[in-house]
């Protein structure tokens, strides 16, 4: 996994001063992280019940479509506000620096889906608590929560301490 971390840019005050992001695009570019990184999860996941993974707005879709080929079940956009051209759930969240909404389709998962969420970043929590909500308030079960990265410092594990999580690599600070 330190291959993998070594793969993964940290951009300095962005978006804003103090934060240290942490940029997968160049993960995503490098083939042999790329197909590391899908190939953990998809052996994470192998023997997992899933029937919908729900992707993250944005980089989680890059994750997640890759994932949801690999395992065989659908993909389910969570998008932010007004983006799907649908009736929608909508769930409006805290962030690190600020608020948002996120939103699914509402046909997009039916009773009892089982549905794992991925995103690429854990960082507090709020986007994937939000979307774990909507999966709920749809009906669905979420069996679990992936990302490429976690800040375990921002306490995002412990806001989503009742489900399943599964993170590679992992970064100190914000």
């Amino acid at each position: 996994m330190n291959q993998l971390k070594s793969l993964i840019r940290t951009i300095p005050d962005f978006p804003k001063p103090g934060i240290e992001f942490r940029d997968i695009t160049t993960l995503l570019q490098d083939p042999w992280g790329f197909k590391r990184a899908i190939d953990e999860f998809v052996s994470h996941y192998r023997y997992s019940p899933i029937d919908k993974v729900v992707a993250i707005e944005s980089r989680g879709f890059v994750i997640g479509g890759a994932l949801a080929h690999h395992l065989s079940c659908g993909l389910v956009m969570a998008r932010k506000k007004g983006k799907l051209p649908w009736m929608v759930e909508r769930q409006e969240y805290q962030l690190e620096y600020g608020t948002d909404v996120i939103e699914i389709h509402k046909d997009a998962i039916v009773k009892d889906d089982r549905c794992l969420v991925v995103d690429d970043l854990l960082a507090t929590g709020g986007t994937c608590e939000a979307a774990c909500k909507l999966v709920e308030r749809l009906q669905g079960i979420v069996v679990g929560c992936a990302f490429v990265i976690e800040l375990p410092d921002l306490g995002g594990r412990a806001r989503l301490a009742k489900y399943d999580q599964h993170s590679l690599v992992s970064f100190s600070g914000h």
